[in-house]
């Protein structure tokens, strides 16, 4: 079973995403097919911050009917209450789809934020060029609108047979006035254009303050509005000291600036952690299956995909931290169950590889051919079996107690 929130923080005053300053409730049952809490979610947004066309955005996120069978929402996946993740109420790390026995591959990421993300490129660091960018965990889209349309028409996720009969459904939808309101009374007569239109309205909505508020405590701190407790001053140090945690090697922070665009907590780039393999997706029953991540990218905008880069299989996108209290599981498989099981595994996995893998033989996840690309130098990987770790308990746990700064919903003590 997942364990949010940690035990020993059963009784912190949890902060939670914020939709239009109304607060959802954490704890609450994730929503399934069919469940009127979807639509509950969507009622508690004051639409009066939003355009017509984000409203119908908001109207097509939260819309149960547009998956085959209906009962699937895009919500489904990426609930408010947790951050717009949520993988249709499974827990094994991966989404259920509209079938109930379909399910995908990997971890719904977070929509929170994803609004930054740049278009699926190349960067230098570290006097080389390297992938970045890109949206799904393989960078495969490029904006917020190509990644919408996936699911609708994947069939271990909406399962919509082809774009007519999705349209079709909007077409009869109790909101079809509206739709034909912002985008023309003719939208329906074409249903390629009509698709484009609904992919639209959900980035629009995406692009809301709801989906980043910036209104964490980290955001307050930055701006001197709050202060660290002791504990998360240590875990916020030991987060950005190379020497240390150097979590902020890949989770980009800038500790100068109280522009919070600033510090999105991802370095948008790909790297091989070596995650272990998770026995729960019912894929991986299949010893031959193996993700790859970058080095299958395939682009969803139709462009034909670059020769394939061995130097690229294993690869996955960072994500962003933010909000990552309410996330779990973790990682792109979502093989961590708790936040303090991923951030031990970065200072363990090579000092105690038996903690993590099976026999101790790493990086299980990936055949032996790549197993060169996974990161073994950056800290905290350098270190080596038998060597002390470079954190200690008490600090991954300083650690974990940061990352609780930066879930969005802090309200500062009136002064």
């Amino acid at each position: 079973m997942l364990q949010w929130p940690r035990p020993h923080l059963a009784n912190r005053a949890l902060a939670v995403p914020v939709l239009a300053g109304v607060f959802l409730l954490l704890l609450a049952p994730s929503p399934r097919a069919q469940d009127p809490f979807i639509l509950s979610l969507a009622a508690a947004i004051d639409e009066t911050s939003l355009t017509p066309r984000e409203r119908l955005g908001l109207r097509l996120f939260f819309d149960t009917s547009m998956s085959e069978p209906a009962g699937v929402a895009c919500a489904s996946c990426h609930d408010p209450r947790r951050a717009f993740t949520g993988n249709n109420s499974t827990m094994m790390g991966v989404a259920r789809g509209s079938r109930s026995d379909q399910f995908g591959k990997r971890d719904a990421p977070t929509l929170m934020y994803l609004a930054t993300t740049p278009r699926f490129g190349s960067v230098e660091r570290g006097g080389k060029r390297v992938p970045s960018g890109g949206l799904f965990w393989d960078g495969r889209a490029d904006t917020l609108e190509e990644q919408a349309k996936q699911p609708l028409v994947n069939e271990v996720e909406m399962n919509n047979a082809d774009t007519p009969a999705l349209i079709a459904k909007v077409a009869r939808s109790a909101y079809a006035a509206e739709f034909r309101k912002v985008w023309g009374d003719a939208i329906f007569d074409d249903p390629e254009a009509a698709l484009d239109a609904v992919a639209s309205s959900i980035a629009a909505f995406e692009r809301t303050r709801t989906f980043q508020p910036f209104t964490s405590k980290f955001d307050y701190v930055m701006r001197g509005e709050a202060k660290f407790t002791e504990q998360e001053q240590r875990g916020w140090s030991l987060f950005t000291m190379p020497q240390k945690g150097n979590c902020a090697h890949c989770h980009i922070v800038d500790e100068a600036s109280r522009d919070p665009t600033k510090s999105l907590f991802t370095d948008f780039g790909f790297h091989a952690l070596g995650v272990p393999r998770s026995k729960r997706i019912p894929k991986n029953a299949d010893p031959a299956f193996n993700d790859l991540g970058l080095c299958d990218r395939v682009p969803v905008s139709g462009a034909k995909p670059p020769a394939k880069d061995l130097a690229a299989c294993g690869l996955f996108k960072t994500p962003t931290l933010r909000n990552v209290t309410v996330t779990a599981p973790y990682m792109h498989n979502g093989f961590f169950e708790n936040l303090r099981d991923a951030v031990a595994f970065y200072a363990t996995r090579d000092t105690d590889p038996a903690r993590w893998y099976p026999d101790g033989k790493k990086f299980n996840d990936l055949p032996a051919q790549y197993h060169a690309n996974v990161n073994v130098d950056t800290p905290p990987y350098q270190r080596r079996p038998k060597q002390p770790p470079q954190l200690t308990d008490e600090e991954i746990d300083d650690i974990v107690e940061f990352l609780y700064t930066l879930t969005d919903g802090y309200k500062p003590a009136r002064k």
